[in-house]
């Protein structure tokens, strides 16, 4: 297994900085992870030039469409050769089952309920105020329509790995350092994670907001390992 753990989240509307940032991480670095503000802004040509320096890339732009409108996303995502990329359970079945079909060297992760929706936004748009009996529920379909992992807060990692095994990749975001107040509302320790059974792990402003971005990195990697 990959002794690499994290993946840093690079999200920022400056891409000399990212790429400076992840020349100076990549050799800590799992993979980098690139979703809405870094993709919108620097399209293909950007993603490009980061894959350049680091081929690893987590493509996080959660589809979720009809299935028609998913499979051609994801099809047309696969010749980007991103490691990852993801889609939202909540999309339902068919449009899970239609995100695989194109899928050769991407991983398909399903989205599960975002970190930052505490019990009163589960119980308003899901009628769940109990997060983990939602979570449950929506993995169950994950693992029932072959996607390839989920992603999940660090407080669902425990009961998702008992329910799934071993194989089923859980990728973990809301990894703070120590406590910090923003909008991540279910966060956990890296050690604390992995020790659960996260295969890895999303760390953005932990480490790009940081004086010194690639010691932080190196003193996660070791507080896991």
């Amino acid at each position: 297994m990959n002794s690499k753990k994290v993946i840093v989240a690079i999200d920022s509307d400056n891409l000399k900085k990212i790429k400076k940032l992840v020349n100076i991480l990549k050799s800590e670095a799992y993979a980098f992870k690139i979703g809405y503000e870094f993709f919108f802004n620097f399209g293909i040509d950007g993603y490009n030039q980061v894959k350049k320096i680091c081929p690893n890339i987590f493509l996080d732009l959660k589809l979720h469409d009809i299935p028609n409108t998913v499979e051609k996303g994801v099809k047309a995502i696969g010749k980007l050769k991103p490691l990852l990329t993801t889609v939202h359970i909540s999309g339902g079945n068919e449009m899970m089952r239609a995100s695989i079909k194109n899928k050769k060297y991407t991983k398909i992760l399903g989205v599960s309920v975002l970190t930052s929706l505490d019990q009163n936004m589960t119980k308003l748009y899901y009628n769940e105020k109990k997060i983990e009996k939602l979570v449950k529920k929506f993995v169950n379909q994950a693992k029932k329509n072959q996607l390839d992992g989920v992603v999940c807060s660090p407080l669902e990692i425990k009961y998702i790995r008992k329910k799934v095994g071993k194989k089923f990749l859980i990728i973990t975001p809301g990894i703070r350092i120590k406590n910090e107040h923003d909008d991540q509302k279910r966060v956990m320790t890296p050690k604390e994670a992995i020790d659960l059974g996260a295969d890895y792990l999303v760390i953005g402003r932990p480490i790009i907001k940081a004086s010194n971005p690639l010691k932080i990195l190196k003193t996660i990697n070791n507080s896991i390992n």
